[in-house]
C-alpha cells in the first residue's frame, strides 16, 4: 500500500491512513547524504548546468525554443494538440508548489550519453529549471528491475551527481507515525520509488493515481518515451492537479514529432528498416502523403518485393502481412512514390556461418540468409538521397541473421552524416539507427534523433498519445488584437463559456468604450457569433473556440489593454462536479483571472444551481490569493443582474419564475 509520498513537503512525511490493502508496499522519506558513490555510472551528456546567476536557466530555456512549425497540409494534426508547456507556464507560479515531474529513465538513468546531446540536457533543465523557480520538486519514473546497481539508493546517488543537486529518496516500508521534516529537507528534491514496482502504474488505477498525486499542485510530463502508454503516472495523475504541462524534453520531442509532417521541404524521402510489416502497415498512409520516395532497408524489404513480384525465398516472406505490402504497393501507384528495395545482400550460410557471399536481391540460393546490405544497394540509396532535402529514417537495417564482418548500416549513418552537413533535414528514429549516427556524425552535421520509435511509430499511424493528450491545452496561435478590435487598448471584458453569445454581443452594443471577448469550447457556438459579429459591424466584439480553463492566461495576458471584468454564467453544472476532470472552474483558471485582472476589476459569477454557484464562490474565496471581496460586502445572492443584459440562459430560467444565484468580486487595489 502507498501513502501520501508528497504530503512531506507541506511538513508531514506520510499520512498514516490506509486506502487499500493489495498495495505492495509504504514510502517513507530516510535521510540522505550524497557521497558520490555511484560516480561509475556517470558517463553524463550533459555540460556542467551552472547555478550560479538567476538567469543562466531562463535565458537557456529561451533559447531552447526559437522557431516555429508551420504545416502545409492544413494546419492542426490529428492526435496533436497544442498543449501547455513548462517554457510557457508563469515561472512565478511555481514558487512554493508541489510540483510532479513524470521523468524519463532512458535518459537520466542510464550508463552512456552523447555529451551534445541537447535533448538529454533538456531533460536535466526541466528539474533545474523548476528548483531554480522555488517548487518543491517530486521525481518519479520507473527503471529496470533486473539491473542490480539500480535499486533506489543507487538511482538518488546517480541523479544527485547529474542534477547538482542533494536528491532524498523515499522508500517502501510500512510508517506508524507521521514523521516531520527539517526546514533544509524542504529545499531537496525528493524521488519516489521505483513504478515498476507497482502493478497499479500500468493498469492505471485510479486509487493509485489519487494517492500518487496526494498533495501535487502542478504535473509536468517529461516522459515522451511513455506517451504512447496509458500509465497512472502519465495520464491518471492528470485527474488530480490543477496544471498539467509538459517539461522541455517532452516539448521539443513533440516539436520533432510535429516536424515530421510537414510536408513543404522536397524531395522527402522515408528510409524505413526494421520488420513487422503487419503491424505497422497503418503508418504508410501518413508517409504517402508527404514522402516521394520510400527506401526500405530491413526485413520489411522482402514483404514488399514479394508484393512487386521480385522472386525470393519463401522463408523470408511473412505471409500474415501480404495483404498489407500489396495495399502499400498499391497506394505509392496511387501517390506517384517511388519504392526503392535493395538489389544485393550480404548472405551468410545457414550450415557454415564464416562463410559470406553476395546475391541478388532476386538470385538468393537455399541454405543462405541475408545479414546485411550489399554494396549496389548502398550505391543506390546514396544516389537517390543527394537530391533530397529531409529525411526520415526509422527502423534498424536489422535481419534474420547478422554478421559481425559487415557494416551496412554504419555506411547509411555516414551517407546521412554527410546530407546533414549540406542542410539536409534529417530525422532518426530507434535505438539502433541513433546509436549509429551518434558514432558516424560529425561536428559538423545536424541531425535530429529521436530514440523512442514506438511513440513516432503510433503518431504515423495517425493514433492519438494518451501522454499528449493528458497535458493542459494551450492556445496555439497568437491573436492579432489590431485586427479585431477598432481600439486594442479600451479596457477588455472576457465573457467565460459565451455560449450562443447573446449577453456579449448586447454588451458590445451598449458599451462601445469596452472591447467583449468570449471564451467558449464549442466551435458551432463561435462560428455563429462571429458571423453575428461581421453581421452587425461590431468592431469591439470577438469571440475564440478554446478550452479557456488552460488556455485564459495565455490568450489574456497578450491584451495590451487592462481586463477590467471576467463574467462566468450559467456553467454546465455536469462539468463542473469536483472530479469531473475537465471541469470549466479549476484552480488554475482562478489564479489566471485573478493574477490578470485590473486593480477594482471584477469578477461575475452566476448561475441557476445553487450548488454550483455555493461551489464557484468558495473556490474564488480559496484560490483568490486573498486579493478578491465580494462587492457590496454581499452575505446573499444578489437579487438583480447588474449589467441589465441577461443571456440566453438567464432569460430562460427567470420565465420558469425560477431563482439565479449571482455574486460580484471585486480585487482589491492595494496589491
Amino acid at each position: 500500500m502507498m501513502g501520501h509520498p508528497v504530503n512531506l513537503l507541506h511538513g508531514t512525511v506520510l499520512s498514516n491512513k490506509l486506502y487499500f490493502s493489495d498495495f505492495p508496499k509504504l514510502f517513507k522519506q530516510i535521510r540522505y547524504a550524497h557521497t558520490g558513490k555511484f560516480a561509475k555510472f556517470l558517463e553524463f551528456n550533459g555540460a556542467p548546468l551552472p547555478l550560479q546567476g538567476s538567469g543562466d536557466i531562463t535565458n537557456h530555456v529561451a533559447n531552447l525554443f526559437n522557431h516555429k512549425i508551420y504545416f502545409s497540409n492544413g494546419g492542426k494534426l490529428n492526435g496533436i494538440p497544442h498543449i501547455q508547456t513548462l517554457r510557457e507556464f508563469p515561472r512565478e507560479e511555481l514558487f512554493g508548489k508541489v510540483v510532479m515531474v513524470r521523468f524519463d529513465s532512458n535518459i537520466l538513468v542510464k550508463r552512456e550519453c552523447d555529451k551534445k546531446n541537447e535533448s538529454d540536457s533538456n531533460a536535466v533543465y526541466t528539474i533545474k529549471y523548476l528548483h531554480k523557480a522555488g517548487a518543491n520538486v517530486i521525481l518519479v519514473s520507473d527503471w529496470n528491475m533486473n539491473i542490480p546497481e539500480l535499486h533506489t539508493d543507487s538511482v538518488t546517488d546517480f541523479l544527485s551527481e547529474v542534477l547538482q543537486i542533494q536528491i532524498v529518496p523515499l522508500h517502501a516500508m510500512n510508517f506508524k507515525k507521521q514523521a516531520k521534516m527539517n526546514s533544509h529537507e524542504k529545499e531537496n528534491i525528493h524521488l519516489l520509488e521505483n513504478l515498476s514496482n507497482f502493478k497499479e502504474e500500468v493498469a492505471n488505477s485510479l486509487e493509485f493515481s489519487r494517492i500518487l498525486s496526494s498533495g501535487v499542485d502542478i504535473f509536468v510530463n517529461d516522459s515522451f518515451s511513455n506517451c504512447h502508454k496509458v500509465l497512472a503516472s502519465t495520464v491518471g495523475v492528470t485527474r488530480f492537479c490543477y496544471a498539467c504541462i509538459a517539461g522541455f524534453h517532452f516539448e521539443e520531442r513533440l516539436d520533432q514529432l510535429k516536424n515530421l509532417a510537414e510536408a513543404s521541404t522536397k524531395p522527402y524521402v522515408a528510409i524505413i528498416g526494421g520488420g513487422n510489416l503487419y503491424d505497422k502497415a497503418a503508418s504508410f498512409q501518413f508517409l504517402a502523403s508527404r514522402c516521394q520516395v520510400f527506401v526500405f532497408v530491413g526485413m520489411m524489404s522482402f514483404q514488399v518485393m514479394h508484393a512487386l513480384g521480385v522472386s525470393i525465398p519463401c522463408d523470408l516472406v511473412d505471409h500474415q502481412a501480404v495483404n498489407e505490402a500489396l495495399d502499400i504497393v498499391r497506394l505509392a501507384q496511387d501517390r506517384n512514390v517511388q519504392l526503392l528495395y535493395p538489389k544485393d545482400f550480404w548472405c551468410q550460410k545457414k550450415s557454415d556461418p564464416k562463410q559470406l557471399q553476395l546475391f541478388p536481391s532476386h538470385g538468393i540460393l537455399d541454405d543462405w540468409v541475408p545479414v546485411d546490405l550489399g554494396p549496389v544497394s548502398l550505391d543506390e540509396i546514396d544516389s537517390t538521397l543527394r537530391t533530397c532535402k529531409k529525411i526520415i529514417w526509422i527502423g534498424p537495417v536489422k535481419f534474420d541473421y547478422s554478421s559481425e564482418y559487415t557494416n551496412g548500416a554504419s555506411k547509411l549513418a555516414r551517407i546521412l552524416d554527410k546530407l546533414g552537413q549540406n542542410n539536409c533535414e534529417i530525422t532518426v528514429v530507434g535505438t539502433m539507427a541513433s546509436k549509429l549516427v551518434r558514432q558516424e556524425k560529425s561536428s559538423l552535421s545536424f541531425i535530429n534523433i529521436i530514440e523512442d520509435a514506438s511513440v513516432v511509430w503510433e503518431f504515423l499511424k495517425g493514433r492519438k498519445l494518451p501522454g499528449v493528450m493528458a497535458v493542459d491545452r494551450g492556445y496555439p496561435f497568437e491573436i492579432n488584437w489590431r485586427s479585431i478590435y477598432s481600439d486594442p487598448t479600451q479596457s477588455l471584458v472576457v465573457d467565460i463559456g459565451s455560449g450562443n453569445g447573446l449577453f456579449l454581443l448586447e454588451m458590445a452594443r451598449r458599451r462601445q468604450d469596452l472591447n467583449f471577448l468570449g471564451l467558449e469550447i464549442n466551435e458551432k457556438h463561435v462560428l455563429r457569433c462571429q458571423d453575428s459579429i461581421h453581421q452587425y459591424g461590431i468592431k469591439n466584439g470577438y469571440f475564440v473556440a478554446t478550452n479557456a480553463t488552460s488556455t485564459f492566461r495565455s490568450i489574456v495576458s497578450a491584451y495590451p489593454g487592462q481586463l477590467v471584468l471576467v463574467s462566468i454564467q450559467c456553467p454546465n453544472p455536469d462539468f463542473n462536479k469536483p472530479e469531473h476532470r475537465w471541469r470549466m472552474l479549476q484552480r488554475s483558471l482562478i489564479e489566471a483571472v485573478v493574477d490578470l485582472l485590473a486593480p477594482n476589476g471584477k469578477i461575475y459569477l452566476q448561475s441557476d444551481v445553487e450548488a454550483v454557484a455555493i461551489r464557484m464562490k468558495e473556490q474564488f474565496l480559496r484560490y483568490g490569493k486573498s486579493k478578491l471581496d465580494l462587492e457590496y460586502g454581499q452575505s446573499e445572492w444578489l437579487e438583480e443582474n447588474p449589467f441589465g443584459v441577461r443571456s440566453d440562459w438567464e432569460k430562460h430560467v427567470l420565465e420558469r419564475q425560477a431563482p439565479m444565484y449571482r455574486m460580484m468580486f471585486s480585487k482589491s487595489s492595494g496589491t
